[in-house]
């Protein structure tokens, strides 16, 4: 029997609450073993101990440990580490998801300006900032959103501020609130097929996940908007191939596609690893569909490469709009 993770890459002490209390009973899932292309190094560089220093210091959650991302060593070194704002506790329960769960803490009004200090002590030309989902406020948390972007662009204006956001699900006119501070990517996670969303993203809407990102572009075209894809969760070819109409339908500019890996054995099963060569081939196809930008690869995250990424993203769209 394998307990449900209480910390990253801890197991609960005595007296500590579980991370992930919606999943203690169920089932372990079986243990896959990783293939070759999957495996990264440990971290450990002194780069990568001078970002989580300043990660510390100025008392900020970052996805990449709460998630358990396999790019941490690397993308730390390079100074590139996605902060996790309004807390490191979750009102939804995902079945892919490593985040804790439960009933979160009040904001902290300080939280923009401590996110501003650490982009700009890090000296980041691209920030990638996401956030837990917040059902208990009235907003979502975008105001909290909005505030954060607004004390980047004070701080470092140069900097470009790519959000990664919740669904905003039953919280009306929270998105304007958010476009409105005008971030230069919006990214909202589809995560997977339609078909998987009652056992994978129960707490979601795929529909209501989609028009919101459609909704960025009919409010402010010029903002790029991202979505992102897992494989591995027993999904079918063609349903990826219908998600990227969807997608395109929603004039979404930015696709990406990674592997599934599960965090413990109380979370979805890993189906299979799909092999590099299958995600070439979905670079392709996205390619061929319309996508200005698209990160197929097996270790692909949603902050994975930002800031390359977005360079390249806004020379694909000079170029489309040069060829006008």
């Amino acid at each position: 029997m394998v307990t449900v993770l209480n910390t990253v890459g801890g197991t609960p002490q005595p007296g500590e609450r579980a991370r992930h209390p919606e999943k203690a009973k169920r089932p372990d899932t079986p243990v896959v073993r990783k293939p070759d292309w999957i495996r990264v190094k440990a971290p450990g560089s002194p780069v990568y101990a001078e970002t989580r220093k300043t990660v510390r210091e100025n008392g900020l959650v970052t996805v990449c440990e709460e998630a358990g991302c396999p790019n941490i060593g690397e993308c730390w070194t390079q100074k590139h580490a996605t902060m996790m704002i309004m807390g490191d506790t979750c009102t939804r329960a995902c079945a892919f998801c490593n985040v804790r769960t439960g009933l979160p803490d009040a904001l902290d009004p300080a939280e923009p300006e401590n996110v501003a200090n650490a982009v700009e002590k890090l000296g980041l030309r691209h920030v990638v900032i996401t956030s837990v989902d917040r059902d208990d406020l009235d907003d979502g948390g975008a105001a909290h959103f909005a505030n954060t972007i607004q004390a980047i662009r004070a701080r470092t204006p140069s900097t470009t501020i790519e959000i990664l956001t919740p669904d905003f699900l039953r919280k009306p006119g929270a998105l304007e609130v958010v476009v409105e501070a005008r971030p230069d990517v919006f990214n909202h996670n589809l995560e997977t097929v339609p078909r998987l969303y009652l056992g994978i993203r129960p707490g979601a809407r795929y529909f209501h996940s989609l028009r919101l990102l459609q909704r960025v572009k009919e409010i402010d075209p010029t903002i790029f908007t991202k979505s992102g894809l897992m494989v591995g969760l027993g999904e079918a070819r063609d349903e990826i191939m219908q998600v990227m109409d969807d997608m395109r339908s929603a004039e979404i500019d930015f696709l990406t596609i990674g592997q599934y890996l599960q965090p413990t054995r109380k979370h979805a099963a890993i189906d299979r690893f799909v092999t590099p060569d299958e995600f070439k081939s979905y670079e392709t196809i996205a390619r061929s569909k319309g996508f200005l930008m698209v990160s197929s690869t097996p270790l692909t995250r949603s902050s994975y490469h930002a800031d390359a990424d977005f360079a390249s993203l806004r020379a694909a769209r000079d170029a489309k709009l040069g060829k006008a």
